[in-house]
């Protein structure tokens, strides 16, 4: 997906220096996973050109003990009669591939050909003081961020090199927090509702489930693939992103998934995700500021930190730099839902790596903050006229905006969630 790169970045012109850069974006391309792979796949996925490191190792890690460098190898047993689900071959499902591992090695280097190279903003190296990165507990993330890290610092990042996480149940990156009044708000107008905004295009869509049902063997009844398209789309989209072929049927090899039926099942996908994030109303915005509002309430504190460093060292007084830059690892829900809460004027589903860039900016000739934020590689436009195209805009009414909705420090959030 488009990001950040030196190509086609737009530079801010000179009156502006850049204080403060944080990045979120979705994980790169992975194998489906498994829920949403069909009860027989007619060819197995594997990926044995990569490898899954798992280990733990004492800190420092220049004591007398030293941990191997582990990693998992996906095999089957000849004496185990059961077949896994989905897939055979050596892959986890899900796990980012030998391609998705690439893409994000790109991805860090693309950002730091712009945040270093051609803005001079990023340390030369790794500086833990100054850079940090963030991932969920979904391991997926991890897999990226390897990768992210050594594509922005190279030999650099190979050191021991920490990965922020907040503990599972409260994560509010992925998000993974309890929020009952989001999750009521969301059951009554999205997946799983019988609203008829909702319901309609299923409806509408029937023969097509029917063709795709036949071809797979995925019953009717499947409630997980015909709440919504999100299992064929993972499934279909997958394939194509690795340039394998779409599926056939396991009893009739002649019966197949055509490139017109996916493309139709994308195009439903693109939609559901504008329709819960952006269409059905003001119920949307409720929802994710509801379930994606401690996020944005670090992120406006994060921005007020970095404003606070900035006026202490031009008086003197900072005695130490702090974060400048911070890189989240995410999902496409987490993205979907600063979309929505940005109130993009044209949501989509966020593709494999997809990023929004909040940059912080202060104007040389009054002192004044700035924000910019960038979708894509380009200034996000919100169809909020308080908020509108943000390219500096005074980043005072950004944050006042994320104030509004959740609270400083997130405080609207136990009322909101009905905690």
């Amino acid at each position: 997906m488009p990001h950040v790169r030196r190509a086609e970045y737009p530079k801010a012109n000179s009156s502006f220096v850049l204080e403060y850069v944080e990045v979120i974006h979705r994980h790169h391309k992975r194998t489906p996973y498994a829920a949403n792979t069909f009860p027989v796949e007619t060819y197995p996925w594997y990926c044995d050109n990569e490898a899954l490191f798992y280990y733990g190792a004492p800190l420092p890690t220049h004591g007398a003990n030293h941990s191997a460098n582990t990693y998992w190898s996906v095999y089957t047993s000849s004496s185990n009669p059961l077949a896994p689900q989905g897939f055979n071959g050596t892959c986890q499902f899900p796990q980012i591939t030998r391609g998705g591992l690439d893409d994000s090695w790109q991805h860090g280097n693309d950002l730091y050909g712009v945040y270093h190279d051609l803005l001079g903003f990023l340390p030369e190296k790794y500086d833990p003081n100054l850079v940090s990165f963030r991932v969920t507990n979904n391991v997926i993330t991890s897999q990226v961020a390897s990768m992210v890290t050594s594509g922005m610092f190279g030999g650099e990042a190979q050191q021991n090199l920490p990965l922020l996480v907040q503990p599972a149940s409260i994560d509010s990156l992925e998000p993974a927090y309890t929020c009952l009044a989001a999750k009521n708000n969301f059951s009554a107008y999205g997946v799983g509702s019988s609203d008829s905004g909702w319901t309609s295009h299923l409806k509408a869509a029937s023969y097509l489930y029917a063709t795709l049902d036949t071809i797979s063997g995925i019953p009717p009844t499947d409630s997980g693939f015909h709440m919504s398209f999100d299992h064929y789309f993972d499934n279909l989209s997958a394939r194509l992103c690795h340039a394998k072929p779409l599926p056939c049927n396991a009893s009739n090899s002649s019966l197949c998934v055509t490139q017109a039926m996916a493309d139709e099942v994308f195009r439903l996908g693109q939609y559901e995700y504008s329709y819960l994030y952006r269409d059905a109303g003001a119920r949307t915005l409720e929802y994710s500021a509801g379930s994606y509002g401690i996020w944005v309430a670090e992120l406006a504190q994060n921005l007020r930190h970095a404003m606070h460093a900035s006026d202490s060292a031009s008086t003197g007084n900072r005695t130490s730099s702090g974060i400048g830059y911070r890189h989240n690892i995410a999902h496409d829900g987490s993205v979907s839902r600063i979309l929505s809460i940005l109130q993009i004027e044209k949501m989509v589903w966020p593709g494999m790596g997809s990023e929004v860039v909040f940059e912080l900016y202060k104007r040389r000739v009054d002192q004044q903050y700035y924000i910019r934020v960038l979708w894509g590689g380009q200034v996000l436009k919100s169809s909020n006229p308080t908020l509108g195209s943000l390219d500096m805009l005074q980043v005072e009414i950004l944050v006042a905006y994320f104030d509004g909705l959740v609270g400083q420090g997130a405080k609207k959030i136990p009322s909101l969630c009905s905690l």
